[in-house]
């Protein structure tokens, strides 16, 4: 194992307990961490139900708990599920360079616009995001359609 995939391994774990920890809490369980050179700066977690806060989806959460930053031209973001419209416009924003995400099997995003806008994506087809992320759904559909704004 490389020391660049140790750093993948440990950032993205950080964001997979961050989205168990929602669901723990009765939320979505969709979690991110912002790493820069390897190291964790900070994670969160989907709190739209726990804080009736229509934004705070996993990417901002973590965004929101990094605190600002002089520049995010450095940092990876992680993600457990591939991000929304919403999400993809915040990493825009702030110019982050790559995102490492869980799976989207369950949620497409919107990697085409990340990817014109010149940030890699990569996928790593995390089995274990998957099936929470399933689950999920098939249990709250519900509370799942609201999230991605759907009827």
């Amino acid at each position: 194992m490389t020391e660049s995939t140790h750093a993948t391994d440990a950032a993205f774990e950080a964001a997979y307990q961050a989205a168990q920890k929602s669901l723990s809490e009765g939320g979505i369980p969709i979690g991110a961490a912002l790493a820069r050179d390897g190291k964790v700066i900070a994670s969160g977690h989907n709190e739209r139900v726990q804080h009736g806060d229509p934004i705070a989806h996993g990417e901002m959460s973590a965004l929101r708990a990094a605190g600002r930053q002089k520049s995010y031209r450095d940092t990876t973001l992680y993600t457990t599920l591939a991000p929304c419209a919403m999400c993809t416009g915040t990493i825009i924003q702030f110019k982050i360079p790559r995102v490492v995400v869980g799976e989207a099997e369950t949620f497409p995003g919107e990697f085409d616009l990340l990817r014109t806008r010149g940030v890699e994506v990569i996928v790593l087809g995390d089995q274990r995001s998957l099936d929470m992320m399933r689950t999920f759904q098939q249990e709250h559909p519900e509370l799942w359609a609201e999230d991605i704004a759907e009827d």
